[in-house]
């Protein structure tokens, strides 16, 4: 009987324990990494089709990240990876310690004869918070900095009026800390990140974290969203 009682205490402790890690899983635990597939190459040969722009930002974990910018009409493909930093080909493991320089980020191809920048520069404001130096919520770490790497002198242009809007307006009631910085690498993520949401809608950081911030992105920009 003593043995009986000891087993469902310790099994009542194994419930709560997997309930907790559910609850609280967060971007930099994803178990059993799968490695890292070499000689990722910083052009991605994803499309041949020339009328396609890109964009690359940092707002956090890019699982939200990617997760948001799917869901846009215009946006052909989003790839999650690495930029910003001076390791070669970092792993997520690497990226995660904090010491690569890299931010979390997504690459957006997008057609812009349907949607701009400026329009994809609104949703990355006001899916985040800009104002919170090296984080997002209960992602902490310069992975997480909020930046975008332009692409030419339009970006730059274009994101450094936006920002001074935004700024000089007191949409924010703390300074925007949004790094602007030009684009000198970016490296594909692992293959488990990419479409991650997509892919594991059920897991617990999706839930409690992604699934709310995609909600109110809908309710803001629901006239820019794909057909389903």
């Amino acid at each position: 009987m003593l043995m009986e009682n000891k087993l469902k205490a310790q099994l009542g402790v194994w419930i709560i324990a997997l309930i907790f890690a559910l609850l609280n899983f967060g971007a930099c635990q994803t178990p059993n990494e799968p490695k890292k597939q070499e000689n990722t190459n910083t052009q991605m040969n994803i499309t041949n089709e020339q009328h396609l722009d890109s964009a690359i930002f940092a707002s956090g974990c890019f699982w939200c990240v990617e997760a948001i910018f799917q869901r846009l009409d215009g946006v052909e493909k989003v790839i999650s990876g690495y930029a910003g930093g001076e390791t070669i080909n970092p792993t997520y493991k690497e990226v995660c310690e904090g010491n690569t320089g890299h931010a979390e980020v997504c690459k957006i191809y997008f057609d812009p004869t349907k949607i701009s920048f400026e329009t994809l520069l609104s949703v990355f404001w006001q899916t985040h918070n800009p104002t919170t130096l090296n984080r997002q919520g209960e992602d902490v770490g310069t992975q997480y900095r909020s930046a975008i790497f332009y692409l030419n002198e339009k970006q730059q242009e274009l994101a450094t009026k936006y920002k001074k809007e935004l700024s000089e307006s007191g949409a924010f009631k703390d300074p925007i800390v949004t790094e602007i910085t030009a684009y000198s690498n970016f490296y594909a993520a692992e293959d488990y990140h990419q479409t991650y949401y997509n892919n594991n809608s059920e897991q617990g950081y999706c839930r409690m974290v992604i699934a709310p911030k995609i909600e109110k992105f809908e309710k803001v920009f629901g006239d820019k969203l794909r057909m389903k």
